[in-house]
C-alpha cells in the first residue's frame, strides 16, 4: 500500500495564508500557542488528532488533503489506495486510514477503512461539523459518542452527528477494520 507520510507543515502554512490568517489568529481560533503552530508549519512537532481537526476546520480543508496529492480517479484499486498513518501526526495511536476517496477536496463526503491495531484509537474525544456512519468489517470496537459507550463487533454499524464528542479504540487482540464515511470531509 502507498504510505503517505509527507510533511504537512507547508500545506498548513499555505492554507492559513490563503485564508488570510496570521499565526496568532489561527492559534486563538484553535486554542493553542502561536509557537506550537509555527513549529507545526515547520514540521518540528506533531499535533494531536483533536488539534488537527480544529485546524483543518478553521482552514476549510481536510486532513486527507494534507497527506494526499491532488488526484481525481473513479476507481481506486486494492493495494493502491493511499494510507494515512495517524502516527504521522500523533505517535502511538495505532490507527491507519486507507482512503477510499484519494483526495477529499471538492467532495461532499470522505470514506476510509480505519485500520485500528489492538490498543489503538483516537486518543480522546473529537468534535467537528457533519455526520458519520460506519460498519465494522472485522474485529471489535469501543465507540464513545457524547459520553455513551458502545461495544461493536463485526457486522455492527453506527451513525452519529459529528458535533457530538466522539472517540474510539480497539479493545480486542486483533486488528479492527471499519468502513467509515463522514460528511463533510474532515480527513
Amino acid at each position: 500500500m502507498n504510505d503517505s507520510t509527507l510533511p504537512i507543515g507547508v500545506k498548513l502554512r499555505h492554507a492559513r495564508k490563503v485564508k488570510g490568517l496570521r499565526l496568532a489568529d489561527l492559534a486563538k481560533q484553535v486554542e493553542c500557542s502561536e509557537g506550537f503552530l509555527s513549529k507545526l508549519e515547520n514540521d518540528k512537532v506533531k499535533p494531536s488528532l483533536q488539534l488537527l481537526h480544529r485546524i483543518v476546520g478553521v482552514l476549510g480543508t481536510s486532513i486527507s488533503a494534507l497527506f494526499i496529492d491532488n488526484e481525481q480517479a473513479v476507481v481506486a484499486r486494492a493495494g493502491t489506495r493511499p494510507v494515512i498513518q495517524v502516527s504521522a501526526f500523533r505517535p502511538g495511536e495505532g490507527v491507519r486510514l486507507e482512503s477510499l476517496i484519494p483526495n477529499s477536496d471538492g467532495h461532499l463526503l470522505y470514506g476510509a477503512i480505519h485500520i485500528v491495531s489492538p490498543g489503538g484509537g483516537s486518543s480522546g474525544p473529537i468534535t467537528h461539523e457533519g455526520e458519520e456512519v460506519g460498519f465494522v468489517l472485522e474485529g471489535v470496537l469501543e465507540l464513545k459518542v457524547d459520553g455513551e459507550v458502545y461495544h461493536l463487533e463485526q457486522g455492527d454499524s453506527f451513525h452519529f452527528f459529528s458535533h457530538l464528542p466522539h472517540g474510539y479504540r480497539n479493545l480486542g487482540k486483533v486488528v479492527t477494520r471499519i468502513l467509515w464515511v463522514n460528511t463533510p470531509p474532515t480527513f
